[in-house]
């Protein structure tokens, strides 16, 4: 099966994990995501990941129970790891080699973040994990993603959501909302669509990183991208 990219990085937001569950973390959707990633690994592409941390905690819900910015983010970050050695459970129950990898250090339980170590990694076939965000409050898990698939040469970053695509406005809201196929980076920054936030997408457009959002949903849909397939939307340069 040929794939058009050797190296991505998959992008998962932490309410997709919680499924249709309030909050916290759904084992199903876990083993989804897992299969889904597994199925990208067979093909011998590299695959990192980065996922938030909204299922358990972030920054602006912090902020609703009175806690400060810099105290909430630094939850959120926590909460990400938590989410990543979900992940990582789940994929070593599929045999999958996998590292997860903190911007913040907790070395009993993921290693430090070292972008020679993950590269080693990948290249040895083993799935890599980012968690902890970048280590900095007042960025995003977006920004986590872009900033890793700088650093390790990824060749697409793959947002997996709740939706198929980018639309022009909520989907779930207005029936009549229009999909788009492709946009620029550009597009996205002026247009303020909700593909991953300004400082992001601006990273991802100063160095030329292409974007695919699609749905998380529909399975064997990151495979799909991987190949080359139409699926989603892609942003990409000018």
């Amino acid at each position: 099966m040929t794939s058009k990219y050797k190296r991505i990085l998959l992008k998962f937001s932490g309410e997709a994990l919680q499924g249709k569950r309030s909050y916290n973390i759904d084992p199903d959707v876990v083993r989804q995501v897992a299969e889904e990633i597994k199925q990208v690994h067979e093909t011998g592409v590299q695959v990192a990941v980065v996922i938030g941390g909204g299922n358990i905690m972030r920054g602006a819900s912090a902020a609703a129970l009175g806690i400060d910015r810099v105290t909430g983010d630094a939850m959120g970050m926590l909460a990400t790891v938590i989410n990543a050695l979900a992940l990582q459970n789940a994929l070593e129950h599929l045999k999958i080699p996998t590292r997860v990898q903190s911007a913040i250090e907790m070395r009993q339980i993921a290693e430090p973040f070292i972008i020679r170590r993950a590269v080693r990694h990948l290249n040895r076939k083993r799935v890599v994990i980012f968690a902890g965000g970048t280590g900095n409050p007042y960025f995003s898990t977006d920004t986590a993603a872009a900033l890793r698939a700088n650093e390790i040469g990824a060749e697409v970053i793959i947002k997996a959501t709740k939706v198929d695509g980018v639309y022009d406005s909520d989907p779930e809201k207005n029936s009549n909302a229009k999909k788009y196929e492709s946009l620029s980076h550009q597009e996205v920054l002026e247009k303020g669509l909700g593909v991953m936030d300004s400082t992001a997408a601006s990273l991802c457009r100063d160095n030329n990183v292409p974007i695919i959002v699609l749905s998380l949903d529909e399975t064997g849909s990151i495979l799909k991208a991987v190949r080359g397939e139409k699926v989603g939307t892609i942003v990409k340069g000018d």
